[in-house]
């Protein structure tokens, strides 16, 4: 599967354009996770539990989107966007999309 954010990919044309695609997940704070990042407002500095958090939440939601699209037989997704938001307190939703697309390889001249 091919991920891009941009609207092509280069030596390949879009022969089917099979819909938008999505995964997400909604991702909850760690009390011991919670602790440690208070102290580190203390300091100041990357508070890399949350940043891990967030990248594993990225992943996920990644890996929905892919298999939604290859449930409906695409080769690729392009135009992918992530976006996040706050649905409660101490709780993040992230949110993979694009567009899931058939593609034929283009031979070059």
């Amino acid at each position: 599967m091919k991920l891009v954010n941009i609207d092509y990919i280069p030596n390949y044309e879009i022969v089917e354009v099979l819909g938008l695609v999505k995964g997400q997940i909604v991702q909850s704070k760690n009390l011991g996770r919670d602790f440690m990042a208070g102290l580190k407002t203390i300091v100041g500095g990357e508070i890399v539990g949350y940043t891990d958090m967030i990248k594993k939440a990225r992943q996920i939601a990644t890996k929905r989107m892919v298999d939604e699209a290859e449930s409906l037989g695409a080769d690729a997704i392009i135009n992918i966007r992530y976006g996040s938001s706050s649905v409660m307190s101490g709780a993040a939703e992230i949110i993979a999309y694009g567009t899931a697309v058939k593609l034929k390889k283009v031979e070059n001249k």
